[in-house]
């Protein structure tokens, strides 16, 4: 308890992302990549024996991390230390391991396994948060609700339609998501500026060697596509775009949340709220978005990230600096990591939404009278009235009623006061029934049906092995 524990760690995140940038995972991966690389090359007819490969393999998993510790200690170099530290379980490979290779053979490629497995846990993730906003929004289509411009009463639009906006976002995420691991490319092996001068020797001057051993290493790990050209690393842009991705789910989130807590404000929707949970220590009656709030404050951190994966793609110098490793370090998996607890939050979220028609009724009919009188008027000078002299009276009802509810606290009555006018021409019993709320969303049920059906099942069809997540929260 003496020690610092990053809360992504302890609080947030889920296990199989905290495994995928784990020590375990990333040596382990580094071992693989260095026993693929001995058996290509002893088919590529290196002085490899199979003895040699069977030893690597038998400890693979064999890591002392206290022996590695001490190897960085004296070497100042984490690779080497790993190489070492392999070597004295597998002694007979000891010379063979890393063969022609340069670190970031195995740091690089290891990266970019993680942050392709990464993307693909956070996939399961999103998808699902689609799915059940999707059944959210058609469950809720048909529902009228208060829609808001600058957060002032505006026209009506439905609970289903509102929530098509926050599935849009999700959509050009999921887009950007799949067009990302459709075009990672791997480093594979380029050598130690990118010109694979190291192999030149080993395979005496056979280019088609090298290219042979690029690619057939890359399709081991899932790569079809690989870097024609790189210097000792891949293109940092690749860590700006995966965090600039992060940080637009990330967006996409915090939209949500700041929604949904303004609508649990006025008591419309909420987010679950557990049985034995406490809102406040003081106050016990208070029912706080706790889980919003956590979404919220970890989309900031993510999106601040962005900045800093920018700025170390931008200031690389020529071949390779290593101003980026320590940034590296912290950057890309916390960035998964925050992302990975933003979506579980979301899902757990929509697991146990509640919406209270009533309450959303009741604050549609205290601004729908405002809404009508543009009906009002129509009626009115279809009736041979004067539209000029019509406005003027249906205005200054409205600001006495305006002033009514805000003044006195009292309900708008401004329809009374126009059903009482018998200046007006308009068919009183016919006016009442206009009001109903269902006149007043436009195509919202048919938008949300077709938005639905047209760009968010296809994406749920298309990943359909994804669907299904336990969405408990760790605190």
């Amino acid at each position: 308890m003496n020690s610092y524990k990053n809360p992504l760690e302890e609080r947030y995140s889920s296990e199989e992302m905290l495994f995928n940038f784990s020590h375990n995972n990333k040596f382990q991966n580094w071992r693989k990549l260095w026993i693929a690389l001995a058996e290509i090359e002893k088919d590529l007819g290196l002085d490899i024996t199979d003895e040699q490969i069977a030893e690597l393999k038998a400890n693979a998993e064999n890591i002392d991390y206290e022996k590695a510790a001490e190897y960085e200690k004296k070497f100042r170099h984490d690779v080497m230390a790993h190489v070492h530290a392999y070597g004295d379980v597998a002694p007979s490979a000891k010379g063979i391991i890393h063969l022609g290779a340069t670190s970031a053979f195995v740091g690089d490629n290891t990266d970019l396994i993680q942050i392709r497995d990464g993307l693909l846990i956070l996939k399961k993730k999103l998808v699902n948060v689609m799915k059940n906003l999707s059944d959210f929004a058609i469950q809720y289509k048909d529902l009228p609700t208060l829609g808001f411009t600058h957060f002032q009463p505006a026209q009506l639009t439905t609970v289903g339609k509102r929530a098509t906006l926050w599935l849009q976002s999700l959509v050009l995420d999921i887009e950007e998501l799949d067009f990302f691991l459709e075009t990672l490319r791997f480093r594979g092996v380029k050598g130690t500026t990118g010109t694979a001068a190291s192999f030149l020797e080993l395979f005496n001057g056979d280019y088609s060697k090298v290219k042979h051993l690029d690619k057939e290493l890359s399709k081991r790990f899932g790569f079809e596509k690989v870097f024609g050209v790189s210097g000792q690393t891949y293109d940092r842009k690749i860590d700006a775009k995966v965090v600039a991705l992060l940080g637009n789910i990330a967006q996409s989130a915090h939209k949500f949340t700041n929604d949904l807590r303004l609508l649990q404000n006025l008591k419309e929707i909420e987010e679950p709220f557990e049985k034995n949970q406490i809102g406040s220590s003081a106050m016990a009656y208070k029912r706080n978005p706790m889980r919003s709030e956590r979404i919220g404050a970890l989309a900031k951190y993510v999106m601040s990230l962005t900045t800093s994966s920018a700025m170390v793609a931008s200031t690389q110098w020529f071949e390779r600096t290593l101003d980026d490793s320590a940034n590296k370090r912290l950057t890309i998996p916390q960035a998964f990591l925050a992302v990975d607890a933003i979506l579980l939050i979301w899902n757990n979220i929509m697991n146990g939404i509640v919406v209270y028609p009533n309450r959303i009724n009741k604050h549609i009919m205290e601004e729908l009278p405002f809404m009508a009188t543009e009906y009002i008027i129509m009626e009115e000078v279809k009736a041979g009235g004067d539209r000029q002299e019509i406005h003027e009276v249906i205005r200054v009802h409205s600001m006495e009623a305006s002033k009514q509810v805000k003044e006195e606290g009292k309900e708008n009555d401004l329809i009374e006061r126009i059903l009482n006018d018998h200046s007006l021409k308009l068919d009183k019993s016919k006016l009442k029934e206009v009001l109903d709320p269902k006149n007043f969303i436009g195509f919202a049920p048919i938008q949300t049906e077709e938005f639905i059906a047209n760009e968010v099942q296809p994406i749920i069809d298309a990943n359909q092995d994804l669907i299904g997540l336990e969405a408990d929260l760790k605190v």
